[in-house]
Order: structure tokens, then C-alpha cells, then sequence
């Protein structure tokens, strides 16, 4: 039965298209073309939304409950940071708080939350490498574990990690990418180095979806049963991931959610239950030297556990295109701003958000979520449309700088 526990947390907000699409002012300045490309009055709304109803009350719980031994790690993307840094200064130090104690360990992870890594491995890996010195900047502390985007992993992304010197990086764990193993060890490439750290799907998404769901069959679920579960749980620890919104946001306070981590970490400590930080997991566990080939495609902790989540649909793939032409035609330009800007076009969210096209169920349910409100008002369609037409605009827009 496993006797440790790692939990792991992203921090996260996108940078919001802006809908409907603005067509980009002939010879407008490169400095100035993300104006009519992103929709910052949304992202402050959304950004306060939730700063208030998770990242302040969050941060201060846990902040209290790693006093009472309670360990964690947390990630933050850039999008994030830049938004914080402008409008929620004390968001940041309520952050900075939590992760000064020595019982919280942050985690890299790619800064764009983009899939930059699909069209450019190289340019991937020197993101990942500037968003470490960023977050060991920041936060004053070391990094040795790294997550990338939406805990992609696929066999070149682990070797382009473990060039970049991390010691560990997480993994989503399903079926088809473990085969006979199971989740709960410390495993790594054949004959390589970096080690893995591999998410338990149903046991991370029993607190990260399934908490406030009256529809579910446990539910209302206790601390006591959860840390029960995790306990007799079969193997050598048990890797928790969520995003960090769950507490506060997700699932809101009146679910109960906060009361029911605070009980948590009595009841996991009743069971003789070790928490560990994910570096401790790595040097402590790794050494057995278990080993998983790391499937050539690649593997996200969204909807069924592959890229269909973000491709399943011509919406998405259509977009995916544009995606690709964007930054395409950004690196013909050799303007390191216009090419920053295609980078930050390749953030996943936007394929996330129209995930719901021509389908239905609770996935289809979780993308709606997430896809603001004040884009219905154009309509599935429009949506869609007008999507699209930002990254046109924006290509377009580069036929000045692409002569």
C-alpha cells in the first residue's frame, strides 16, 4: 500500500483572444499588434474573479496547513505572472508567502502554456529554460522538477527535457501510455535518466472534477474516505495534480472544499501517510530505477488522456493550421516581438475552448466551462469564426515585416 503522497498545483490564466476579431491597422508597430489581438479588459475581469474566490483564500490555507506538515509544489505559467504582476500585486505576495516555507517546492513549467513544442523543439526548450531562471528568480528557490503544458509528455518532449538539465518532470497516467504498470512508482526512459512522476487520474480528478458533483456516487466525499483511499492505494506513492482554481473556484467555498483539506491532512497523518515534495520523491524513490518507454505520442491530462481533447475536433485542427502558419510566418519576419506574439497564439486555451464543437458530455460540459461567457453572444459558430479571424488578421498583418 502507498505510504507517500505528492501533491502537485498549477497556477494559471490565459491570455483571452479578442472577440469578435479586430482587423490589425496596416503598418500598426509591433509593440502595438497584440492590442487588437488579446482582450485585456476580459483577463482583469476574469483574473479578480478568481483571485477572490481562489488564489487569496487558497494561498492562505495552504499557507497555514503546511504548518501543520502538510507539503505541496506549485507551477505557475507566464500568462499568469504577467497578469498578477499587473493587477493583483498582492495575489503575487500571497503566493511568495506560501512558497518561501520549506514545505512547498515549485515546479517549472512552460511559460506560454502553448504547444510551441509541436513545431519547434528547440524553441521549446529555451522557453523552458528562461522560465526556470524566471521562477528561480522570483520565488528565490531552486527547480529541479518541471511539468509543460497540460502535463504533455511524449518521447521527444522527455529528451528535450532532460537536455535541459531537470531531474524530474509529471506525467499524466493512463492505461495506454503505462501498459502493465501502474501509476503509483517512480519510473523513467529505458536507460536514461530524467525521472517521471506519474499523476493518478482517478484519484486526482475524485477532488479536481468530481468533489461538488451531486450526481456522483460518492458523494459527499470525507476527508476520512479520501485519505483511506490513498493509503490502500497499491504501490509506492500516490502523485495527486490539479489546478490550483479547484479550491475556491471550481469548486466553491460553500462546496465544503476548504474545510475538507484542512480535515485532509489530519486524517492523513492518522494513516502514517508521508508527504513529499517532488524532489524528495525523485531522489528518494527513484533510486530503483523502474523504467516506462515513453510513448511517441504524446500524452496530456485532459478528456481521454491524449491530444483528441485539443485535435479532436476540424474547429480545432483548423485552428491548430492557423496556429502553425502564425507563428510560420512570424519567424520569416526575424522580429523576435512578432515571433513572441505568434508564441503566445500557440497557448493551448484557445483549443480548449472550442473543444464543446459538433460535441457532447461531460468533457464537452468541462471545455463550455472554461470558454467565457460573453463569447456565446456570438454563438457556436461565431465563436469559431471569429477565432480564426484573429489569427488571419494577424497574419496578414505580417506582410509588412515578411519581405
Amino acid at each position: 500500500m502507498a505510504e507517500n503522497l505528492v501533491v502537485y498545483t498549477i497556477v494559471h490564466q490565459p491570455r483571452r483572444l479578442k472577440l469578435p476579431a479586430q482587423v490589425v491597422p496596416a503598418r500598426t508597430a509591433p509593440e502595438g499588434i497584440s492590442d487588437y489581438l488579446f482582450d485585456e479588459a476580459l483577463d482583469r475581469h476574469y483574473f479578480e474573479q478568481v483571485a477572490a474566490n481562489s488564489y487569496v483564500p487558497a494561498a492562505a490555507l495552504f499557507t497555514d496547513l503546511t504548518r501543520r506538515g502538510w507539503k505541496m509544489s506549485i507551477a505557475f505559467s507566464d500568462s499568469f505572472l504577467m497578469q498578477a504582476e499587473r493587477w493583483g500585486p498582492q495575489v503575487l505576495d500571497g503566493f511568495k508567502r506560501l512558497c518561501a516555507s520549506p514545505n512547498v517546492e515549485v515546479v517549472n513549467v512552460e511559460p506560454y502554456h502553448s504547444w510551441l513544442l509541436y513545431v519547434d523543439i528547440l524553441a521549446f526548450k529555451e522557453a523552458m529554460l528562461a522560465a526556470r531562471r524566471r521562477l528561480e528568480d522570483l520565488f528565490q528557490k531552486p527547480i529541479a522538477v518541471t511539468d509543460t503544458t497540460e502535463m504533455f509528455m511524449s518521447n521527444d518532449v522527455y529528451f528535450a527535457l532532460q537536455q535541459c538539465g531537470f531531474d524530474g518532470a509529471f506525467m499524466e497516467g493512463r492505461g495506454w501510455q503505462l501498459g502493465w504498470r501502474e501509476s503509483t512508482h517512480v519510473y523513467q526512459h529505458p536507460m536514461q535518466r530524467l525521472k517521471l512522476l506519474v499523476r493518478h487520474h482517478d484519484l486526482s480528478d475524485d477532488v479536481g472534477y468530481r468533489f461538488s458533483n451531486r450526481a456522483w456516487n460518492n458523494w459527499p466525499l470525507m476527508a476520512d474516505t479520501y485519505a483511506r483511499w490513498l493509503r490502500e492505494t497499491w504501490g509506492d506513492l500516490v502523485t495527486l495534480a490539479w489546478d490550483f482554481e479547484t479550491f475556491g473556484e471550481h469548486h466553491r467555498r460553500d462546496t465544503g472544499i476548504f474545510d475538507f483539506m484542512r480535515t485532509l491532512v489530519r486524517e492523513l497523518k492518522k494513516r502514517k501517510v508521508r508527504m513529499m515534495l517532488p524532489s524528495e520523491a525523485v531522489r528518494d524513490l527513484g533510486a530503483r530505477h523502474l523504467e516506462v518507454p515513453v510513448n511517441e505520442y504524446g500524452t496530456t491530462w485532459a478528456g481521454e488522456g491524449g491530444m483528441e481533447f485539443f485535435l479532436g475536433n476540424e474547429a480545432q485542427q483548423g485552428l491548430f493550421r492557423l496556429m502553425h502558419h502564425a507563428y510560420s510566418k512570424a519567424k520569416l519576419t526575424g522580429d523576435p516581438r512578432l515571433v513572441e506574439i505568434a508564441k503566445w497564439l500557440f497557448q493551448s486555451d484557445n483549443l480548449h475552448l472550442i473543444q464543446w464543437f459538433g460535441r457532447w458530455g461531460s468533457e464537452a460540459e468541462v471545455s463550455a466551462y472554461f470558454t467565457p461567457d460573453e463569447w456565446w453572444e456570438l454563438g457556436a459558430l461565431g465563436i469559431v469564426r471569429e477565432q480564426q479571424r484573429v489569427y488571419i488578421n494577424f497574419i496578414r498583418a505580417l506582410d509588412d515585416y515578411a519581405r
